[in-house]
């Protein structure tokens, strides 16, 4: 694995999006996307919260100063359902939008990802699940990410619950690439400590991930290593900083500069069995998904090390942590022990207190096994392993070599 693969030596990477960064920019969405557009309707996406907290106030009234017709869809609900996703699709269909502007965390921009699919292809999610299944171009979407961890306002990708099968389903095409993504780290001023740290995490884990898998690229791979050097010095503090009431506006700023290149590493590689196992468990429970990310990371991070030492201690550099001089296998093994310090200091639950009855594990390790991303974990996984690491998870123990 720490050799070159073929994916290394020879690679694509296509820049759908283009990225307006900084503090204030929340207030340019209006004249950023009247720009893009020669139409005057958008809808907006969001959810009730961030409606409330007048996040979502402010983008319409820029998109109205702006010259646009706005309508409103707040009924996205955390880990994304296909009922909400379908009743989205039917407003789009009336409203006929020329833009959707999303604003809020990955679910709401994965939902406005499949709300432009459903407006302009129809039928119903599950119709559409799967990779390269998009025949032809969405309505554009506008990202405008509150939260510094999903980095889904530069993936091409949306993961929706099917709620009859109680399973997390991946639709993914270049085309539902947002067209522009207006990143505000002011956005992430008044979020919480808990949702400061669980989108922290998978941010991390989408860095980790896209450094590691069979799949990465030189490109991902510099783009995955500047992310970890953000995130992972900046979670602690940023967290602090929640908690306190205090502003740390650059810890702020490096997790959402962070997660937006974490977003573009894992989307131009892919992620492995950290985010299999917390879809999983996602799909069956409603665990919030930066949680069910972090519960996993430290054990899946062990267990992936075993092959991929060396790039497992380049990591663990990367993040700040003092490896330097250690051998590959040592400095892979502190990082697991790290990553699980690190998830206690910040206040991440451990998988135990999770309310997950382990009877279910046989079918979260199937589930897992059935992701889409299995193939491309840097080390060979099967259902055995995952449910192996299911249960050390559970024991709060990395798993033996």
């Amino acid at each position: 694995m720490d050799n070159p693969s073929d994916s290394r030596r020879k690679f694509s990477f296509h820049l759908p999006t283009r990225i307006d960064f900084g503090d204030g920019r929340l207030t340019e969405v209006g004249t950023l996307t009247a720009a893009l557009v020669t139409g005057r309707r958008a809808l907006v996406v969001t959810d009730p919260g961030l409606r409330q907290a007048g996040l979502a106030g402010t983008v319409e009234r820029s998109l109205i100063d702006a010259g646009f017709t706005v309508e409103i869809f707040d009924r996205v609900r955390p880990n994304p359902r296909d009922t909400d996703c379908e009743a989205g699709g039917e407003v789009a269909q009336a409203f006929a939008p020329d833009v959707i502007v999303a604003v809020g965390g990955g679910s709401v921009l994965d939902s406005a990802k499949v709300i432009a699919l459903l407006q302009t292809h129809g039928g119903r999610v599950r119709d559409h699940e799967g990779r390269d299944k998009v025949r032809f171009e969405v309505t554009p979407i506008v990202a405008v990410p509150t939260t510094a961890g999903t980095g889904s306002e530069v993936t091409r990708s949306a993961v929706i619950t099917d709620t009859a099968r109680r399973f997390k389903m991946t639709v993914k095409d270049v085309r539902l690439a947002p067209r522009l993504a207006v990143v505000d780290p002011e956005t992430t001023r008044a979020l919480p400590a808990g949702l400061t740290a669980s989108t922290g995490m998978d941010a991390l884990v989408h860095a980790v991930e896209a450094y590691t898998c069979r799949v990465a690229n030189p490109m991902s791979d510099e783009l995955a290593l500047a992310a970890m050097g953000r995130i992972f010095p900046a979670l602690r503090p940023a967290v602090r900083a929640a908690v306190t009431g205090e502003p740390n506006e650059a810890a702020r700023r490096d997790l959402m500069l962070g997660s937006l290149l974490a977003g573009l590493a894992f989307s131009h590689a892919d992620v492995g069995a950290v985010h299999c196992l917390a879809e999983a468990l996602g799909g069956l429970y409603d665990t919030p998904h930066g949680v069910a990310n972090s519960m996993f990371f430290p054990a899946v991070t062990a267990f992936n090390a075993e092959t991929a030492p060396d790039r497992h201690a380049r990591a663990a550099a990367a993040c700040g942590l003092p490896v330097a001089g250690l051998p590959a296998r040592e400095a892979a093994a502190r990082f697991a022990s790290e990553l699980a310090e690190l998830a206690r200091d910040i206040g991440i639950p451990a998988f135990r207190e999770a309310g997950v009855d382990p009877a279910d594990f046989e079918r979260l390790a199937e589930a897992a096994f059935q992701n889409g991303s299995t193939p491309d974990n840097c080390r060979s996984i099967t259902r055995e392993d995952y449910l192996r690491l299911l249960w050390e998870a559970w024991d709060g123990l990395p798993p033996a070599p």
